[in-house]
Order: C-alpha cells, then structure tokens, then sequence
C-alpha cells in the first residue's frame, strides 16, 4: 500500500515539473523568441510621401526603415509635378514594421488629352460645372455685351477660340467669354477693310463688339496680314456685343 502511494506521489511531482515546465518554456516561446523573430515592438511610423519625386523616394524611405513599389496605376494633377507621388497605401501616419513596402501611385508625365466640350449658349454656372466635371480649369471670365446674360458666348484655349472635339490636355484652362444682358443697342458695324488684326480686334472691342471667327486667304494682291474681308460688311446694323468675322491675306507659295 505504501508502495502505491509513493508511486502515485512520484507521477503527481513528475505532472507538475511537467507542466511548470510547458509553462516556462511558454513563456519564453512568447515573450522572448517570438517578438525577436518577428520583430515586435519595431515599428516605424510611414511618413507622408504625396508630392515627393520618384527619384527622392529611394534614399528618403530607405532613412525610415522602408522600401517603396510603383504601382501599374497611375493619374494626373496638373498642381504636382510629373512622377511625383499621387497615392500611397499604407496611409501616411501608419504604424508598421521595419521593412515594410509602401505602395505609391505616380503622377503621369504626361497629361492625357480630352475633347473639348462645347460651352457656347450655355449659361456660366452649367458651363462652369462641366469644365470641372471633364478635368479642366476655368480661367479668365470677360463679359461683353449682348442680351444673353450670363451666357457663354465664347470658349477660349491659350487665348483663341476652341471647337468642340477639339483635343486638350488635362487639366487646361478655359477662359469664358459671358454676355451681360446688356447687348440691346443697334450699332453701325466699322470698316476694317486694309487694317491688320491688331487694330481690327481694337476697333472691334471699342467699338461694343467682339472678335468672331479669323480665317485666313491666300492672296499676292495686298500685303500679308491685312483683312480683305469681313461679315458683317461695313455700315451694316448690329447689336451690341456680336462678332464681326474677318479674313486675312495670307502670301502665296511659291
């Protein structure tokens, strides 16, 4: 009887320096091997990398601890510069471990083209709404007279008139050329026949009206850059504020 008792008291102390030992070895496994083989506790913050250039990303993220990949997507914002950061993920702020890779969207070097939209006859606020919407900047309002108010009367790219379709850059300002409202009264339309473009176009706008369409003849009778024609013709009746579309002598090849 004694036998078994010592027996079952030696198996009972072998259980517990088993289990006192399963418990040790847990707690280094978890608190000392683990946290070394993956680091814990070693994070770094990931600071924010919109605007920074593609060749300083190398050196700057290298600094922190961390690496950097492009990724296939890219965008356009005409405020930053050419494959300068658009994008990141992890967020700037993010905690992380040494090491990480941080995914970053370039700028394009290149502005993607769009197709002009047509302002003309709509009133600003609608155009205005549309040259956001398609990725544009609106630039220069002039208001002129005529009897639509706020109505685009013109749509100008780099200081000419544009056409509808008419292929852009991204991010291109507008300007709008705006009715007033005021373009009720009756004008004997100047004659501009000999001037060249610059005096006409001042003529024209001192005269209440504005510049339409400008083409160009090829001529060796009169002196390049000199209007030969226009329409509405000389003397004719006009409202305040309308175009005057003029022709211009352009030399012959020879």
């Amino acid at each position: 009887m004694s036998n078994t008792k010592q027996s079952v008291k030696k198996i009972a102390i072998h259980l517990v320096l088993v289990i006192l030992a399963i418990i040790v070895f847990a707690f280094i496994f978890l608190n000392v091997f683990l946290p070394s083989y993956t680091n814990h506790g070693q994070t770094v913050t990931v600071p924010d990398l919109e605007g920074y250039e593609y060749h300083e990303l190398q050196d700057y993220l290298k600094e922190r601890d961390l690496r950097y990949e492009v990724t296939l997507d890219s965008g356009f914002n005409n405020e930053l510069k050419p494959l300068s950061v658009m994008k990141q993920n992890p967020k700037a702020g993010s905690k992380v471990k040494k090491g990480r890779k941080v995914y970053v969207t370039l700028n394009a070097k290149n502005a993607p083209l769009i197709k002009m939209p047509n302002l003309v006859n709509s009133l600003l606020k609608n155009a205005q709404e549309i040259i956001g919407n398609m990725g544009l900047v609106r630039g220069e309002i002039v208001y002129v007279p005529d009897i639509g108010i706020n109505v685009v009367l013109e749509q100008k790219y780099r200081g000419r008139n544009i056409a509808e379709g008419f292929e852009i850059p991204k991010g291109s300002q507008i300007d709008l050329v705006v009715g007033d409202g005021l373009g009720k009264q009756i004008l004997d339309v100047p004659s501009l026949i000999g001037m060249d473009e610059v005096d006409a176009e001042f003529l024209i706008i001192g005269s209440g009206l504005r510049m339409g369409n400008i083409n160009y003849v090829r001529t060796d009778t009169v002196p390049q850059g000199t209007i030969v024609q226009q329409m509405p013709p000389p003397g004719s009746e006009i409202r305040t504020g309308e175009p005057i579309e003029v022709w211009i002598s352009d030399l012959r090849e020879n």
